[in-house]
Formats: structure tokens, sequence, C-alpha cells
């Protein structure tokens, strides 16, 4: 990926990285030299650059590095229904739309106060003009951006989980670690190119 956004045109790179998730984008960009990520960041959209510069601020190898910051993020008075509806956008990734964090409002990250997370199966079990603040799985403690990757894949293996909601200290969901990013960071970098 790396070798392919340096040979292309700054611009046409710049509208690669738009075009991808923020912590994807922020992975790729942490490859490149300081001055080329900071010359790629400023030619991307203000509004597509600014997650994967927040991103790219925390430290390697902690929850907030490795997190996406667009989860799937709806109010607690949202219905099942409405809810089943977002995570069958076939632009979601499967383990993206494993499940809904719930949360006050704001409904972008950081969202208003983070009140827990439903999964898709508890969704699929449900009525559909249940509301979401009902039915909410508020057990689990959040992460931190500050959160090491080996708690977070110790809290994930411990609990089966796909994704992880993360908070800032005041309570506020800033994203979700998933299980496909952890062993992004996890395996070797070259983990892709060994025989099977």
């Amino acid at each position: 990926q790396v070798e392919i956004l340096i040979r292309l045109h700054r611009e046409r790179a710049a509208d690669v990285l738009e075009r991808m998730d923020p912590d994807d984008a922020a992975d790729l960009l942490a490859e490149l030299p300081k001055i080329e990520q900071q010359v790629l960041l400023d030619l991307m959209e203000p509004d597509e650059a600014a997650p994967v510069r927040q991103l790219m601020n925390y430290r390697p190898g902690t929850a907030g590095s490795v997190m996406t910051s667009e989860p799937v993020l709806m109010t607690p008075d949202a219905t099942v229904a409405e809810a089943l509806a977002r995570i069958r956008e076939p632009d979601l990734s499967p383990v993206i739309a494993a499940q809904v964090f719930v949360a006050r409002p704001p409904m972008a990250t950081p969202s208003g106060k983070y009140l827990g997370m439903v999964h898709f199966q508890r969704l699929l079990r449900e009525p559909p003009s249940s509301m979401l603040g009902g039915i909410v799985d508020n057990d689990l403690d959040p992460l931190h951006p500050d959160t090491d990757l080996t708690e977070i894949t110790r809290q994930m293996a411990t609990y089966d989980l796909v994704a992880m909601p993360v908070v800032d200290s005041s309570r506020r969901l800033v994203g979700a670690v998933t299980v496909d990013d952890v062993l992004d960071h996890s395996l070797p970098r070259d983990w892709r190119d060994r025989d099977v």
C-alpha cells in the first residue's frame, strides 16, 4: 500500500486516503515520512483529514491508535428496527456492523455520554419497536484511548468480542477497537506474504 501510495500524484494519493476508513488511512500515513504525512493531510478535505489527524495523535500500540472513529452509533431512543436497518448498510464492514454503540447526542465521535452497546444477535431477538436504551448492555467496562494492545487482546478474548468501545475521561465514545485492527497490529508485518 505504501509503495502504491508514494507512486501516485499527491492529489490522487490524498483522494485515495479520503476514501479509506480513517483508522486505515492513519496506519498507512504512519508508514510515511513526517513531511509527506503533513503534505497529504493538507491536501485532503478538512472533514476527511480531521479524524485521521486525531487518530495519529495517539501513542502507537494503544486503543486510540488502532480504533476506528466511525463505529455504528445510535441514541437510546432509536428502535431495534432502525438499528437493524443501519447495520444492513452495504458500506459497513461485518466487524463494524456486529454491534451498535449507544450514546447520548451528539452522534459523531466524540459522542455524548456513552451508555453501552447492543450486539446484532440481540437485535435479531427483540421486537422491532423496542428502544435500544431498554436492551443496551452496559456490563462491559469500555477501553480508554491509552489502553495497550496486550490488555485489549486479553479483554476481547475473555469476553469473545469482535469490537470494544473506547471512551475518553468524560465517558464520551471516541471510537471502537475491532478484532481485525488488533490482529493487524499484533501479527508480524509480513504475515500476508508468508506461505500458508
